[in-house]
């Protein structure tokens, strides 16, 4: 069996390797080698992820209002999964596991949120 901090050090690792390969690269210039929205390209419309690689990419350089326009709702999250990781970090190194556990109207909430945004930022 695994330690508990296994997998946030993985993701950890994971975050880094891909936060130096996103450095190298310009998300708004075309021919890059990154990753696509199927969603987008199917149906041109912009699902409530879109923008992300770009958002992450403004951040890793220090442009925020750039993060901001690219994606505000990725931007919103962020210092939230910052917290989450944080303390799954910190139990993983404890040796304890820990899950966040989201309740139905959490999670109701979440993808409401997730709609709104999305039919807000492709109707603007």
């Amino acid at each position: 069996m695994r330690h508990p901090a296994a997998g946030p050090l993985g993701l950890l690792a994971a975050g880094l390797a891909g936060a130096g390969y996103l450095y190298t690269r310009d998300p708004h210039l075309p021919g890059q080698a990154l990753p696509f929205c199927p969603f987008h390209r199917l149906t041109g419309l912009q699902c409530p992820g879109c923008g992300g690689t770009r958002a992450a990419w403004d951040l890793l350089h220090g442009d925020l209002p750039a993060a901001w326009h690219d994606n505000a709702a990725l931007l919103l999250a962020l210092p939230f999964v910052a917290a989450w990781y944080l303390v799954r970090l910190r139990h993983g190194l404890a040796g304890r596991t820990w899950r966040l556990r989201l309740g139905s109207r959490a999670v109701a909430a979440l993808l409401a949120a997730a709609a709104l945004w999305t039919v807000g930022r492709n109707l603007l």
